[in-house]
C-alpha cells in the first residue's frame, strides 16, 4: 500500500487542483507546507509574480479542494504520488520549462532510456505494422516505451512493448480513476501488472476535456530522449508532441510512408523540416545521446523469432503468398480473416523474417525476392 502523503505532498495536491504549474512550484518552494495555511493572495501574488485576481482563484481552489477524499482514491486505485523534487521524479522531466508540480503514478517508473511514439488514432495497416516493429525492436534493445494509451498508433506501441517483454509507460490526460479511452482500461492494467507504469499530473476523477490532452502531449515528450512519430494528417496531435519535443531539446524521429496517403502528412512534414527520418530501430539508437548504454534484454523474451514456428494463420498466410507479392486487402479476400487479424498476422511472419513488405503495400516470402 503506498505510503500515507507528507504535508507537502498534500500541499502540492492542493496548489496542483487550478495553480499552473510553474506558479504551483514556486509557492511550495517559497512558502512550503509551513506558510501556506496562513498565507494570503498578497502573498501568493508576491511570490508568483502573478495578478492578484488569478491568484485569488488559485488559493481559492486549493483550500476547496478535499485533499483527504483524493488521498483515499489514490489508495484505493494503488496509485503513489511523486511531487517535483522527490528523489523519484524522472530527471528529464524536470529539465522542461513547466514540468508537473505532482505525478500519479500506478507501477514502476525504474527502467532505463525513454523513447516515445506517437501518432494517428486511425492509422493505416502499414501505421499499425511499422508502430509494432519498431516499438518492439525498440523494446527488445533495452528501451522503454512512452506514448498516450490513445487509439491507434498509441495503443499499438504499448502492446508492442508488452509483447517484447519490456517497460511501456502511459501517460493519460484525464485522471488515473478516468482512464481514456474506456476500451484501452485493460490495457492499462496489463501495462501496471507487467512492469511498466501509468502516470497522470490531474487530480484523480479529472474526465476527458479538449485542453487536457494537449498538456498531457509535454509529459510524454518531457520523459523521453527522443520522439519517434508515426503517421498523422498534417493537424495531427503529434505534430504538438514533436514541437514540445524540439522544445526541450530531444530529438524528433519519422518514419515515412506512401506519399499518396493523408496519414503520411504529418511525419513527411517533419522531415521536410528536419526530423531525422526511421524506418529501422537503429536510426533511433544513433538518435539517442553519445554514450548511452543499452542492454539488449535476454532470455526467451529476446530471442531471435525466426526459430519460431509458423502458426496455423500464419501457415495458411504463407501459401496464399506462395511466390507472388500480395496486398494487404488481397489477403483478407482469399483467407477470409479480417484486416486486424491480417494484420496481426503479417507483423507476427515479418518479425520471425519470413515475409518482409515490398512497394505498393504489398507482401512476399523472403525467400521469393
Amino acid at each position: 500500500m503506498p505510503a500515507p502523503w507528507t504535508p507537502r505532498q498534500r500541499w502540492a495536491v492542493r496548489l496542483n487542483a487550478d495553480t499552473p504549474p510553474r506558479r504551483a512550484w514556486d509557492l511550495l518552494e517559497e512558502l512550503g507546507p509551513e506558510g501556506l495555511p496562513d498565507s494570503s493572495d498578497a502573498d501568493w501574488a508576491r511570490v508568483s509574480a502573478a495578478k492578484l485576481e488569478d491568484v485569488a482563484a488559485w488559493r481559492r481552489a486549493a483550500l476547496a479542494f478535499d485533499v483527504a477524499a483524493e488521498e483515499l482514491r489514490a489508495v484505493s486505485l494503488g496509485a503513489r504520488l511523486i511531487v517535483r523534487g522527490d528523489p523519484e521524479y524522472p530527471d528529464l522531466l524536470s529539465s522542461i520549462h513547466d514540468p508537473p508540480l505532482v505525478l500519479y503514478v500506478q507501477g514502476s517508473l525504474r527502467a532505463a532510456t525513454p523513447v516515445a511514439f506517437v501518432g494517428t488514432r486511425v492509422p493505416t495497416p502499414y501505421g499499425r505494422r511499422m508502430a509494432r516493429r519498431l516499438a518492439g525492436d525498440a523494446s527488445r534493445r533495452g528501451l522503454t516505451i512512452v506514448s498516450g494509451l490513445a487509439r491507434g498508433i498509441d495503443a499499438e506501441s504499448h502492446l508492442a512493448a508488452l509483447e517484447a517483454k519490456g517497460p511501456t509507460w502511459a501517460v493519460l490526460g484525464t485522471g488515473l480513476g478516468h482512464v481514456y479511452p474506456a476500451e484501452n482500461g485493460l490495457l492499462a492494467r496489463r501495462i501496471v501488472a507487467e512492469g511498466g507504469a501509468v502516470i497522470s499530473e490531474r487530480p484523480i476523477d479529472t474526465k476527458p476535456m479538449p485542453d487536457v490532452f494537449p498538456r498531457r502531449n509535454r509529459i510524454v515528450a518531457g520523459l523521453s530522449w527522443a520522439v519517434v512519430v508515426v503517421e498523422g494528417r498534417h493537424k495531427s496531435g503529434s505534430l504538438i508532441t514533436a514541437r514540445l519535443a524540439g522544445e526541450h531539446g530531444r530529438e524528433v524521429l519519422a518514419v515515412p510512408g506512401p506519399a499518396d496517403s493523408v496519414m503520411s502528412e504529418a511525419p513527411h512534414r517533419l522531415i521536410a523540416d528536419g526530423a531525422r527520418l526511421t524506418a529501422d530501430v537503429k536510426d533511433i539508437l544513433a538518435a539517442l545521446p553519445d554514450g548511452h548504454i543499452l542492454e539488449a534484454r535476454t532470455g526467451p523474451a529476446a530471442a531471435a523469432p525466426a526459430a519460431a514456428a509458423p502458426t496455423e494463420d500464419e501457415a495458411k498466410v504463407m501459401a496464399l503468398l506462395g511466390a507472388d507479392a500480395l496486398s494487404l486487402d488481397e489477403l483478407v479476400q482469399l483467407s477470409g480473416l479480417d484486416t486486424t487479424r491480417i494484420s496481426s498476422i503479417m507483423f507476427g511472419l515479418e518479425l520471425k523474417e519470413r515475409v518482409s513488405s515490398v512497394p505498393g503495400q504489398r507482401y512476399a516470402q523472403k525467400e521469393a525476392h
